[in-house]
């Protein structure tokens, strides 16, 4: 694995986390450095840091409080 994607693993917890419980992913990325965009793909499916799931967290979260307050009237 070239060097550059050893840095970026391991400045990115998540990264680290994902590779750790996935050690396939090491041999892939020695085998093939271009592989890394869906190294970081899957990673974003795993722990939902895609900017959709984000929203839908805020979404969920405004119902809840919807919820609370017309339980509250």
């Amino acid at each position: 694995m070239n060097i550059d994607l050893q840095f970026k693993i391991k400045n990115n917890p998540n990264y680290q986390k994902y590779i750790r419980e996935n050690s396939y992913w090491y041999k892939i990325l020695n085998r093939n450095p271009l592989m890394f965009r869906e190294f970081e793909e899957e990673v974003k499916d795993k722990y939902h840091l895609r900017a959709t799931d984000r929203i839908s967290k805020a979404l969920d979260a405004l119902e809840l409080i919807q919820n609370v307050v017309s339980t509250l009237k």
